[in-house]
């Protein structure tokens, strides 16, 4: 058998390298473990050696050569954007499954298949492990394969070779990296024939990722496929036209009625009735760790992985368009990670939000009150409090609600562990919002 990991190495197997930067030390471990070949870049070893080039072509070529006749029986759907992959993921895999066309789904939160999530090494794993997934997909005989595509998968040829039956674009907010908006653009490069680009129009760089050789279809913006209208929102649900069918979710705020309209697009575009999907979308679950709302009495609690500065006045702003009454952040930032963003993110809570209550994220080796303290450099108001324990911080938080108030919990999202130096410890936002909210 074919392996890139030296660890997972069996006598009579055959090992890729794939990390040339380790090579030596990985060929090494892979003949210590039995390895009858090595499939190398340029060194020689004392088992029977295959030399090429590029050896991640190398196995791009054998995974599709092997899986080839399989892949033909299952549709790959990729998801494009800044930030809505996995919500957008997650909501077109519920869709299309509750429309009795089954599908799994391969994102941040995991790898999705008949009920079951099994934790991916990251939000696009690598393509052998994609290909496994994939597999498993088949052989449950799922029509439809969901695949969030982030940017590093691009750039490091995670997703290369694979042919892709949809790509979604969500959406897109420039950062530092010049090369950013190309890995962004280029699955869209990676379309069958016969294959359907679905683009946010709503979004200014939805130009970008209409290629001129692909079918687009247009959702969201003015002149769309599948345009937006009468949007109502609610601390219940949120309503709103799809061209002229009325919808109504379970799922709040506007931020989730363009992740919700791409999912409806991709199900319309493989032909299934608007009154069936617009049915099945009233029976919507919320997304773990995305937006999730926990009812607390009279108020609401808001659980989101928004980390950067970007997510989080997105979440805030669409959090404010259906806010009745105060709105309060808890926050914290990441240790050892965007530093430049931390007076940056203080300023824009403070001014954006009624209350704001400070604590830890995941300090690893930084001192969460220097963590905090570099948030408050550049804070004018006093509309704050600094709550180090981000469990007391949760507690506190939900104490001070009062009726149609809003606390947004963020930066963790579904995160299992709070990283503290080198420690993982279990904690989870959702536990401990539930341990505390009122009835």
């Amino acid at each position: 058998m074919l392996r890139v990991n030296s660890k997972e190495v069996n006598p009579g197997d055959t090992f890729l390298i794939l990390d040339s930067n380790e090579a030596e030390k990985h060929a090494e471990e892979a003949i210590d473990r039995g390895a009858a070949c090595i499939i190398s870049n340029g060194m020689q070893y004392n088992v029977k050696t295959i030399i090429t080039s590029d050896t991640r072509s190398y196995l791009t070529n054998y995974l599709k050569e092997l899986y080839f006749e399989k892949l033909e029986k299952i549709r790959l759907i990729g998801i494009v954007g800044t930030s809505g992959k996995t919500v957008t993921g997650d909501i077109t895999c519920q869709l299309l499954n509750s429309l009795n066309s089954k599908t799994a789904n391969i994102g941040t939160n995991g790898f999705y298949l008949d009920g079951e999530i099994t934790k991916t090494k990251a939000t696009t794993p690598d393509i052998y492990e994609l290909y496994e997934y994939i597999n498993k997909a088949i052989d449950k005989n799922c029509e439809n394969i969901i695949i969030e595509i982030s940017s590093k998968a691009v750039q490091k040829r995670y997703i290369e070779g694979l042919r892709f039956d949809i790509v979604i674009f969500t959406n897109f907010i420039k950062n530092d990296d010049e090369n950013y908006l190309n890995t962004k653009i280029e699955p869209f490069k990676m379309l069958k024939k016969d294959g359907t680009a679905i683009i946010n129009k709503k979004d200014p760089y939805y130009s970008y990722f209409a290629l001129p050789q692909n079918h687009n279809i247009f959702y969201g913006g003015e002149g769309s496929d599948y345009k937006i209208t009468n949007i109502g929102l609610t601390y219940e649900f949120t309503e709103f036209n799809i061209n002229d069918k009325r919808v109504e979710i379970p799922l709040l705020s506007s931020y989730n009625i363009y992740n919700f309209l791409a999912a409806y697009t991709v199900a319309s575009i493989l032909n299934y009735p608007d009154d069936a999907i617009i049915n099945e979308a009233a029976d919507l679950k919320q997304v773990a760790g995305r937006y999730q709302v926990v009812k607390n009495k009279n108020s609401l609690i808001i659980i989101d992985y928004a980390y950067d500065k970007n997510m989080i006045e997105s979440i805030i702003d669409h959090t404010k368009e259906f806010a009745k009454a105060r709105l309060i952040t808890l926050i914290g930032l990441g240790g050892e990670k965007r530093q430049e963003q931390r007076s940056k993110i203080g300023k824009l809570v403070t001014k954006k939000s009624d209350y704001v209550i400070f604590t830890t994220d995941n300090p690893r080796y930084e001192n969460p009150e220097d963590i905090i303290k570099d948030m408050l450099k550049d804070v004018q108001t006093n509309n704050y409090e600094k709550v180090i324990n981000r469990r007391e911080a949760i507690k506190k938080g939900i104490e001070i609600l009062e009726e149609n108030d809003i606390l947004l919990v963020l930066g963790k999202g579904n995160e299992e562990f709070q990283i503290i130096e080198n420690d993982k410890i279990p904690f989870k936002d959702y536990n401990e919002v539930i341990k505390n909210v009122k009835k």
